[in-house]
């Protein structure tokens, strides 16, 4: 009885995952009769899935009965857990019973224990993207899962442009490979650089590097987003978002508040454990400054809807805001 939970919001890589599971298991002529997907936050549905994970596949291949985004792990009705609890030990080693959710499961509740007893738990979440390390990390692996040959500062900037998006960075791999074909030799930077699309995670950097006032640093990434041809409206977007967040988390902490989950739920961040880091981002800088941030950007915003030439408007208020 092969059962399967999926949890994580980055559902892409959790695809792949499925993808490969019906690859494997199931005979594409009795697709339509071996495969079934159910809604899984409705009681009455649950039991249908069960029940019909009960039932011996048609003809060949196994069968897999796929419970979606399912509530079982988060609440479940003692009515219910008996019911799993009688079927889960009857269901065939032809039926492959996959449960996936975005939500993590909770594992104080007892349907929660009963998965983990049958079920493979896997977690698909997305990478913080100020992880770089790890983001780094994944990129090398899929590089090779790819048999790809890139440079390590190759792949350094490939893990920049794509930050935590593996749809993206499995597209970007695709169009590398393209490129490579036979070669033999490694992909270097100056060829990542031309060929992959920037996105918001060069932005992320030119914020940081605000944030530290480091001028030069700075006014060089902001001419290799322009280079790039990423749109100058896009950048400033990035960097509102991510100086709002820095300046309501600063407030919050300088007026007081230690719950991680408060200041999270302030600054419409889903991810409690990510308050540490923007502590530490922002622990030699005042609210009032981060504050001071928002007028210029805005400003900066009008400037470039009004015309202005993107690159000037760009590198005069990030000196400005490099100087407050």
């Amino acid at each position: 009885m092969p059962i399967y939970y999926f949890w994580g919001d980055d559902d892409f890589t959790m695809m792949q995952e499925i993808n490969a599971l019906k690859e494997k298991n199931l005979d594409l002529n009795w697709l339509q009769f071996n495969f079934e997907k159910f809604a899984g936050d409705k009681e009455e549905f649950i039991r249908e899935a069960f029940l019909q994970a009960m039932t011996p596949p048609f003809g060949s291949g196994d069968r897999i009965v796929w419970l979606v985004n399912t509530t079982i792990c988060q609440s479940c009705s003692e009515d219910l857990l008996t019911e799993i609890q009688r079927t889960i030990k009857q269901i065939p080693d032809t039926t492959h019973l996959l449960l996936t959710s975005e939500k993590k499961p909770d594992g104080r509740i007892k349907s929660t224990k009963l998965v983990n007893q049958y079920a493979q738990v896997k977690e698909f979440s997305l990478i913080p993207p100020w992880q770089t390390d790890i983001l780094i990390k994944k990129v090398e692996g899929m590089v090779a899962q790819k048999e790809l040959k890139i440079t390590k500062e190759g792949i350094k900037i490939l893990a920049n442009c794509v930050g935590n998006d593996s749809r993206l960075l499995w597209q970007e791999l695709d169009k590398l490979s393209l490129y490579q074909g036979e070669n033999k030799q490694p992909i270097n930077e100056e060829i990542v650089k031309s060929l992959v699309n920037v996105s918001n995670q060069n932005s992320l950097q030119l914020a940081q590097a605000i944030l530290q006032q480091n001028i030069p640093l700075a006014l060089q990434l902001v001419q290799d987003l322009i280079s790039l041809n990423e749109p100058a409206l896009r950048i400033v977007a990035t960097l509102v978002g991510q100086f709002r967040t820095w300046a309501i988390v600063k407030t919050m902490v300088e007026s007081g508040e230690k719950d991680e989950k408060a200041i999270a739920e302030n600054a419409d961040i889903s991810n409690p454990k990510r308050i540490y880091f923007l502590k530490q981002e922002t622990k030699n800088i005042s609210a009032q400054k981060l504050l001071s941030s928002l007028p210029i950007l805005l400003e900066l915003e009008a400037n470039l809807k009004s015309g202005h030439d993107p690159l000037i408007a760009l590198e005069t208020k990030i000196i400005q805001l490099c100087t407050l």
